[in-house]
């Protein structure tokens, strides 16, 4: 079986609820790899595909290497996303890491993917647990990394580095050699080109006892996560970049269990929690103090809100300008929020909730909420604040901010999701604006 073959295989295998992935490029063979891959079998999983390459700053000729896999992309018929990070070349491995991973993520959103591969493979899992391991990792990092870990796709993880590079000569597809896997002042490239060698050669067979490792603490690691969605009453709720459960109920469990849930909902989002940062929000659940934060590093914090222990990735609130539906058609995002509207029939009535609703031809305004604005919901009397509205929707204060609300004549009338105001109702039976809000 051909090595396409088999991908194809094993990308089915992850049963996938995604319509469209953003496939990471660096432009180095295993990514490249990967992109020819997901090309190659389209016809199986059917994904639309988009390219993104993030320019770190570190090396002097990267701007040259990101016009490399914008042509790569255009060769494929692909859509192609690009951003810059200029780091500087003494950027640390771990905070290149984390600004690449936070760019591919923004990106994910922009692009309308619900996912992100990325080209990690059988070699990289065997370096991740021996770094691992060599760091004082517990039993849940020696699992190394998942296939799938939050928005994370890692499709090559069954495959050898050899059997990437033979694809790439076999295909007649060149790629770029980063000059930095080769500098044993990264931890990586040390253990890579430096420990693994030496290691080989006094236990031949260190590798197939690193991945018997990981196997190990992976089926461990799977049966915590599990747990989460059997213990009564812990109530998971998983949504887009964030994850909680019923702060009462986890608070009654002792202290290793709840130790342990904690670990798993962070795992669930993609962000490793080490015992430090999971004793501040075991402190937190403790305080009962609703509404209250907690920052856990990059970019991931943990709050307190109605009742629930959330962790999620912090987001800026968006910074584009209001724009306008003034089309009978089309789409258009706000943050992370997507809106599609088009010509349709008013409806008999319309609820005050929920994430679709109609309107008079007028055109509409999508915008950020300013504090201290009021809307009359549908089916009352008397004008509300937003900020009501959000409490009464039992909104987080961390989602607040990035969430948007349509206006039209200078009027605020939707706070998608949550209240339809009562003011520019169209008559049942009369064409109207049909505008559906998903969050992404």
């Amino acid at each position: 079986m051909s090595l396409t073959e088999q991908f194809a295989q094993h990308l089915s295998e992850l049963r996938l609820q995604a319509r469209c992935g953003l496939v990471a490029v660096s432009g180095g063979p295993d990514s490249t790899v990967l992109l020819d891959l997901q090309v190659r079998t389209r016809t199986s999983h059917g994904l639309e595909l988009v390219v993104g390459y993030v320019d770190h700053g570190i090396h002097p000729e990267s701007h040259i290497l990101a016009e490399q896999v914008g042509s790569l992309a255009a060769g494929f018929g692909l859509p192609y996303e690009t951003g810059q990070l200029h780091l500087g070349p003494g950027a640390t491995e771990t905070f290149a890491r984390a600004g690449r991973y936070a760019w591919l993520e923004d990106a994910r959103a922009r692009a309308g993917a619900q996912v992100i591969f990325t080209a990690h493979h059988a070699d990289d899992q065997i370096e991740t647990v021996l770094m691992r391991l060599l760091e004082g990792s517990g039993p849940a990092g020696l699992a190394g990394m998942a296939p799938v870990q939050g928005t994370i796709v890692r499709p090559l993880l069954p495959f050898a580095r050899g059997d990437l590079l033979r694809h790439l000569r076999e295909v007649g597809l060149t790629a770029w050699a980063d000059p930095a896997n080769q500098e044993s002042r990264h931890l990586r490239s040390w253990t890579r080109a430096d420990l693994l060698p030496f290691l080989r050669r006094r236990v031949p067979r260190v590798d197939s006892h690193l991945h018997r490792v990981a196997r190990q603490a992976s089926a461990d690691r799977a049966a915590w996560d599990a747990v989460l969605r059997v213990l009564p009453g812990l109530d998971l709720r998983v949504e887009q970049g964030a994850v909680s459960v019923a702060a009462a109920v986890l608070e009654d469990y002792d202290w290793a269990l709840r130790q342990a849930i904690v670990q798993a909902l962070a795992r669930t989002l993609g962000c490793t929690l080490g015992p430090t940062r999971v004793g501040r929000v075991l402190d937190l659940l403790e305080s009962h103090r609703s509404g209250a934060q907690v920052p856990l590093g990059s970019a991931w914090t943990a709050e307190l809100a109605f009742g629930r222990l959330r962790l999620f990735a912090a987001q800026q609130s968006p910074e584009e300008a209001p724009w306008a539906m003034a089309s009978p058609a089309g789409e258009g995002v706000w943050g992370r929020w997507r809106f599609r509207w088009e010509l349709g029939i008013a409806p008999s009535g319309q609820g005050r909730e929920g994430d679709s609703a109609w309107f008079t031809l007028d055109p509409l305004t999508v915008r950020g909420w300013v504090p201290g604005e009021k809307l009359t919901p549908l089916g009352a009397t008397g004008r509300r604040l937003v900020v009501r509205c959000f409490q009464e929707g039992r909104v987080p204060r961390s989602r607040r901010a990035s969430w948007p609300v349509l206006t039209q004549g200078g009027e605020l009338i939707w706070i998608p999701g949550l209240c339809r105001a009562a003011g520019r109702l169209p008559p049942p039976g009369t064409q109207a604006l049909r505008v559906d809000a998903d969050y992404a």
